[in-house]
C-alpha cells in the first residue's frame, strides 16, 4: 500500500491510524478513523483517504446518542461497508467516550456494534446486515480462476463457489490445499475489471483448516490494494454462506485467520446464530504508534 508522508498535514481533519482484527497484539489491518467529520465533502474524504493511503478511512459525523453516521471510503471511491474500519473506528469511539453499545448507520444500513475490555484490551463486535449468498456462475467463476491463475482442479469441492452479502458482496472461492492458498499471484487488471463489471469488494479465497476454522486471503483490486489483511465484511458475509449451506451446526463460533501469507497476522471471530440472518464479527483494534513503519506521520 501507497503511504504519503503528508497526510498528518491535512488541514481539514485529524487522521487516526488502528490496526484492526490484530492477533495477539500483532498484524491486523490499518485504517484511518476520522471523529467528528461533519463539515468534511465528499471529496475531501476521498482525498484524505487517499493521503492516508489504507484500504479504507472511517468518517464518523458527531452524535449525542451514540448513533453515528458513518461513511468509509477507499484510496480511489466510497465504499458502503468496511468491517474493519468498523472495528477501528467503535475503538477509537470508546478510547475517547468509554466502551459500551453504539450504532453505525452506513449505506449497507444500520450497524450496531459491542465494545468491550478496557485500555489496550478492547475488542469490538459488528453485527452485519442480513446475509445472503447465490451460487456462483460458470462464467465469472472461471474468469476469476483465470485472473487468479488457478484450475476448478483446485478447488474444494465441498464450499462450492459463492457470491455472498453482508453490506456488500464477495466472490467466494475455497482451495483444497493451504499451499494453493499461500501461492497468490494474480492478474491485477483482469480480476479488477471482473470485480467491477459485478460490484464485488473483494474476491474471499478460504482454506478449511478445520469445520470451523479457516485461513483467508482476500484481493481488493476496486480500492486500490492488491490484498487485504483482514476483511471484516468479508468474514461476515463468509459466515453467512456457511449457515445458509448448512456447513455447521448452529449456533456456531468460526475462526477465520488472514494476512499470514503478506506478514500481517489476523485473526477474526465469527458468530453465526440459528435464528438471525445477521452475523457478528469481533477483533481487536490497537493504535498505530507514530513511529510505527505503518504510520506515515
Amino acid at each position: 500500500m501507497t503511504m504519503n508522508a503528508n497526510a498528518e498535514d491535512a488541514p481539514t481533519a485529524s487522521v487516526l491510524r488502528y490496526a484492526a482484527f490484530t492477533r495477539d497484539g500483532q498484524g491486523g489491518n490499518p485504517a484511518g478513523v476520522v471523529l467528528d467529520a461533519d463539515a468534511l465533502d465528499d471529496a475531501e474524504r476521498l482525498r484524505i483517504a487517499a493521503d492516508v493511503g489504507y484500504s479504507e478511512t472511517a468518517f464518523v459525523d458527531a452524535s449525542s446518542d451514540r448513533t453515528y453516521r458513518v461513511r468509509y471510503f477507499s484510496p480511489l471511491a466510497e465504499v458502503a461497508f468496511c468491517g474493519h474500519a468498523t472495528v477501528a473506528a467503535a475503538v477509537a469511539l470508546a478510547e475517547r467516550d468509554g466502551p459500551g453499545d453504539v450504532v453505525f448507520e452506513t449505506l449497507a444500513g444500520l450497524i450496531p456494534v459491542q465494545v468491550a475490555g478496557k485500555g489496550a484490551d478492547l475488542t469490538a463486535t459488528l453485527t452485519s446486515a442480513p446475509t445472503r449468498t447465490r451460487p456462483a456462475e460458470i462464467e465469472e467463476l472461471d474468469t476469476a480462476l483465470q485472473a487468479l491463475n488457478w484450475s476448478h482442479d483446485d478447488l474444494d469441492v465441498r464450499y462450492p463457489p459463492h457470491v455472498a452479502f453482508a453490506g456488500n458482496d464477495h466472490l467466494i472461492i475455497a482451495v483444497s490445499s493451504r499451499a494453493r492458498l499461500a501461492d497468490l499471484n494474480y492478474h491485477f487488471e483482469a480480476l479488477s475489471r471482473l470485480m467491477e463489471e459485478h460490484s464485488w469488494t473483494t474476491v474471499h479465497l478460504v482454506h478449511a483448516q478445520g469445520p470451523s476454522d479457516f485461513a483467508a486471503r482476500d484481493p481488493f483490486p476496486p480500492g486500490g490494494v492488491v490484498e487485504d489483511p483482514a476483511t471484516g465484511a468479508a468474514a461476515a458475509a463468509f459466515g453467512g454462506y456457511l449457515r445458509e449451506l448448512g456447513m455447521l451446526d448452529l449456533p456456531a463460533r468460526v475462526t477465520v485467520t488472514q494476512g499470514e501469507d503478506m506478514g500481517s497476522p489476523s485473526r477474526l471471530v465469527v458468530d453465526i446464530a440459528s435464528d438471525d440472518e445477521r452475523v457478528q464479527v469481533t477483533g481487536a483494534a490497537e493504535r498505530i504508534p507514530a513511529n510505527s513503519p505503518g504510520h506515515p506521520g
